[in-house]
C-alpha cells in the first residue's frame, strides 16, 4: 500500500508505526505540522520505503488569538490537501487533527475518493464546552457546537476510525459512526524511551545531580491548571521535603509558572522541549514524574506523556480523573493517582514524599512501570491491526463501509 500518515503533533509513537508500516513492504510518507510546538518524536527516515514530509513551515499559531488560530488552521487544511494530491495515497490515517484542518482534508480526500482513517485522540467538542463552562473562553460554547458539527461531520465521511479508549465509542454511537470504530489504545515506544541512571548527562548539565526533583515534560496548557505543580512542590517543602520542580514545556503556561514559583519560593527549572533523543535523560532526572489531566478531558484523552514515563522506568504521579484509562495504568504499576485538584495536593505530597524518602520503594516503583510498558506496548501488535484496518478500507473510495 502506498499509506499517508499525517500526525499533526509529531508524537514519538505515530512515527513509530510509520517506520514498522515500512518495514512491512509498504510505501509510507509520514506528514506532521511543523507549526505546532510540542514535543515531538524521532523525525527522521532511517527506513527504505519511508518518508518524512510537513505543513506549516514558517508559520506561528496563535493559540490565544481564536479568531486568528482558526484563519490560521483552515489554511494549514489547504496545506495538507494540496500534499494530499501530490503524494497520490491508496489510504491514508489522519490523527491529532485541529477540526479545522480535519475538515478541509475530510472534503478533499473525499473529493479525490481516497478512503482514509480517523485516527480519534481525543474529542474536540469536550474540551471546548469545558472551557467555556470554566469562563477560560465564553465564546467556546458556540465554538463547542460547530467544532463539533465538523468533528462529527468528518468521522462519517471517514472510511474506518481508530479511538484510543471504550469511552470513545458511545461518542460515535451518538454520531452514527460506531459501526467503523476500532478500539487500540496508545502506546510508547519502548526501544527508544529506555530506563536511564538518575545520575546522567543531561541532569549534569542542568545542575540536577544530587537533588530531588519533581518532573513534569510534555504539552501544558491553561486548563490543566499547572499551578498545580508549583503548590505540589510547595507542600512538599512545607512537609520538609524540599525539591526542585523541573518542567520542560513551551507554551502559555511557562509565564504563570515563572510567576507563581517565584511568588511561593519554590525551586523552579524551567526548560524548552528537549531534542526527542535527550528525552530518556530527560525523563531519568526525575525522582517523580507527574502527569495533570483537567477533571473534563478525564474519559476523552489520555495524555501520551504518561505512556512515555512508564517507558523510563520512574514513580509517577498522577493528577487526573480516576476513570482515565492512564490513571488506571499508572495504579497496575503501583504508582498513585489523586483528582486534579488543590484539595488533594496535601496527600498527593504525602505520597511523593515517601516516594522520595525511601529509595528501595522508588526503585520498585520504577521497575513496575517499565514491567508495564514492556507488556502493554507491543509495537507488532498494534501496527498489524492498523495494517488490517487499512487494508480493509482501500476500495471504499471514502464512502461508509
Amino acid at each position: 500500500m502506498r499509506i499517508l500518515v499525517h500526525d499533526y503533533s509529531g508524537h514519538p509513537f505515530q512515527a513509530q508505526l510509520s517506520r514498522e508500516l515500512a518495514r512491512r513492504g509498504h510505501e509510507v510518507v509520514h506528514s506532521t505540522c511543523t507549526a505546532y510546538v510540542s514535543g515531538k518524536g524521532d523525525l527522521a527516515s532511517n527506513v527504505p520505503g519511508l518518508r518524512f514530509a510537513t505543513i506549516g513551515d514558517g508559520v506561528r499559531l496563535r493559540k490565544q488569538a481564536y479568531v486568528r488560530r482558526l484563519g490560521q488552521e483552515t489554511r494549514l487544511g489547504v496545506q495538507l490537501a494540496r500534499q494530499v494530491r501530490r503524494e497520490k495515497p491508496d489510504v491514508a490515517l489522519l490523527s491529532n487533527l485541529p477540526v479545522p484542518v480535519l475538515v478541509v482534508a475530510a472534503a478533499v480526500l473525499g473529493r479525490l475518493r481516497i478512503p482514509w482513517v480517523l485516527w480519534h485522540q481525543d474529542v474536540t467538542a469536550v474540551a471546548l464546552r469545558s472551557f467555556a463552562a470554566a469562563d477560560v473562553a465564553p465564546s467556546m460554547g458556540l465554538a463547542a457546537k460547530v467544532f463539533g458539527a465538523g468533528e462529527k461531520w468528518s468521522a462519517r465521511q471517514a472510511a474506518g476510525i481508530v479511538v484510543i479508549a471504550d469511552s470513545f465509542v458511545r461518542v460515535h454511537e451518538e454520531w452514527g459512526t460506531a459501526d467503523k470504530v476500532t478500539v487500540i489504545p496508545n502506546w510508547a515506544p519502548l526501544d527508544e524511551i529506555a530506563p536511564v541512571p538518575r545520575a546522567n548527562a543531561w541532569s549534569a548539565r542542568h545542575g540536577l545531580d544530587g537533588v530531588r526533583t519533581v518532573l513534569y515534560s510534555g504539552t501544558l496548557g491553561l486548563k490543566h491548571n499547572p499551578a498545580l505543580l508549583v503548590r505540589l512542590a510547595e507542600r512538599l517543602r512545607d512537609r520538609g521535603s524540599p525539591v526542585r520542580l523541573v518542567v520542560v514545556n513551551d507554551g502559555p503556561a511557562v509565564p504563570l509558572l515563572r510567576d507563581a514559583a517565584a511568588a511561593r519560593g519554590v525551586e523552579l527549572t524551567l526548560l524548552p522541549f528537549q531534542p526527542y533523543e535527550r528525552l530518556p535523560e530527560v525523563l531519568g532526572s526525575g525522582d517523580v514524574l507527574v502527569v495533570l489531566l483537567d477533571p473534563d478531558a478525564g474519559r476523552f484523552s489520555v495524555p501520551s506523556k504518561t505512556l512515555s514515563y512508564l517507558c523510563a522506568g520512574r514513580p509517577v504521579l498522577g493528577l487526573m480523573p480516576a476513570d482515565n484509562l492512564a490513571a488506571r495504568l499508572l495504579r497496575q504499576a503501583g504508582s498513585a493517582v489523586f483528582p486534579p485538584r488543590e484539595q488533594a495536593l496535601d496527600d498527593a505530597a504525602v505520597w511523593v514524599g515517601e516516594v522520595l524518602s525511601d529509595p528501595a520503594r522508588a526503585e520498585r516503583l520504577g521497575k513496575e512501570s517499565r514491567a508495564l510498558a514492556e507488556r502493554e506496548f507491543a509495537l507488532e501488535t498494534c501496527a498489524s491491526r492498523f495494517e488490517d484496518i487499512l487494508a480493509g478500507v482501500i476500495g471504499t473510495g471514502g464512502s461508509h463501509p
